[in-house]
């Protein structure tokens, strides 16, 4: 199989052009000549209102007033495009960067800033004394017009967005909906459960070419190529596991015919690092970060550490409704199983979300107490079956606080769970 027509070649490929800043903005550049073009051509109607004539002179100046301008704007939103990534590397999370890369608000300024410039540029040209594309001119305002609008809500969205709990929230949904919709796919794919599947007969193993973070699984391609040659592929490594060339990716077992290993690992895409996508314990790591960058003795804030916290204990819940098996085996539609995924549990998601909150914020009253009360919670609303689980880091919390708070007095206060940290309601 050509590496330029895998599905992992064109996945990272895809994840590229969502993260670029050039492309969108680039299309707007090659828009705007085309609409400059269609304005000259469309100049020379009747229907043009009197008040949308303008002098060679007037013309000229607002165009390259507007030539200029634009090319400030773009540097004015480049400006604010560094301070984002100061600001998101120093007091939340370098992960982030990935999200924020992609917002389609920002490509969508830089898209209207570049086109106005080159259409305004188009039409400059095209001025002389017995020439003025008056139409063009005053596309040319409106564009202007639009573009400053969208500035303004481009300032607002991120004036409130940058802060560490509006990114939690939009962090936390993105990975309530890859959880819930990735999980539900692999369900509905996978009627064996956790079913074992036979390990007789001769093993395959399909190594990997190149090292990085593995991003994501074909899943339907996986499951069609094993069909195909009549086997079963056995997935070694999780999504979000960073693997060396030649490691292990896929073990074949039994098969009428050998498939093409390159082929087969051209449906596992690596990359530089974890994405999203199918990776909902990304999110969870993401918001971890930002708590424990705000418990850190430079920054020092564990009220927002609190506040992401409770973000952690939504997403916390979304998992723990959820029967997560050590591992999924998807049959084919002839009901055939065909592919085995691992698959995180429970304690591994909880052990992610709590315990280096708990190590960096043991020494904070008002982490203790928040983390308190999120395990709480969890016992009161989550099945019994994940119970184990959260028994097991209160009791790490409980170790922690006896060892941080020798003052008996404050470890009694420390030990009261409390939903805001301090200041709410606990029991006594």
């Amino acid at each position: 199989m050509s590496v330029l027509t895998s599905w992992a070649a064109r996945f990272r490929l895809r994840q590229y052009v969502m993260a670029s800043l050039w492309i969108v903005p680039l299309f707007g550049l090659v828009l705007g000549v085309l609409l400059a073009e269609l304005a000259l051509t469309a100049d020379g109607a009747d229907w043009i209102p009197g008040s949308w004539r303008y002098s060679a002179t007037t013309a000229s100046d607002v165009l390259s007033a507007i030539v200029g301008a634009m090319v400030a704007l773009l540097g004015f939103v480049v400006t604010i495009g560094v301070l984002v990534v100061q600001q998101a590397t120093g007091t939340l999370s370098p992960r982030y960067m990935r999200l924020w890369y992609r917002d389609r608000l920002q490509k969508a300024v830089l898209a209207t800033f570049t086109g106005t410039f080159a259409f305004a540029f188009s039409l400059l040209r095209s001025v002389e004394t017995d020439s003025v594309p008056d139409l063009g001119v005053t596309l040319a305002g409106v564009a202007v017009a639009v573009s400053l609008v969208l500035l303004l809500i481009y300032l607002n969205r991120f004036t409130h967005n940058l802060r560490p709990v509006a990114i939690a929230e939009l962090v936390t949904r993105m990975g309530e909906a890859v959880f819930t919709s990735g999980a539900a796919a692999i369900r509905g794919a996978a009627p064996h459960g956790e079913g074992t599947v036979s390990s007789d007969g001769p093993v395959m193993r399909l190594r990997s070419g190149r090292g990085g973070t593995i991003q994501a699984f074909d899943v339907a391609g996986l499951v069609a190529e094993a069909a195909r040659h009549d086997c079963v592929f056995v997935v070694t490594r999780l999504i979000g596991d960073s693997v060396p060339p030649g490691t292990v990716l896929i073990e074949v077992h039994g098969g009428t015919s050998q498939p093409d290993p390159d082929r087969v690992t051209g449906l596992v895409a690596l990359g530089a690092e974890r994405t999203i996508e199918q990776d909902p314990a990304f999110a969870l790591r993401i918001l971890v970060d930002i708590a424990i960058r705000a418990l850190s003795p430079a920054v020092n804030d564990p009220t927002t550490a609190v506040q992401v916290i409770n973000y952690i204990e939504s997403f916390l819940h979304t998992i723990g409704s959820t029967r997560l098996p050590g591992r999924y085996v998807l049959a084919d539609r002839h009901e055939r199983a065909r592919l085995v995924l691992p698959g995180r549990g429970w304690e591994n998601f909880l052990q992610l979300a709590v315990c280096e909150i708990r190590e960096y914020g043991r020494s904070s009253v008002q982490i203790c107490r928040r983390l308190h009360a999120m395990l709480d919670g969890l016992l009161d609303s989550l099945p019994p079956s994940q119970h184990a689980a959260v028994r097991t880091e209160i009791r790490l919390l409980q170790e922690s606080i006896d060892r941080e708070f020798t003052d008996p007095a404050r470890r009694a206060i420390a030990q009261q769970p409390d939903h805001q940290g301090i200041g709410g309601q606990y029991s006594s």
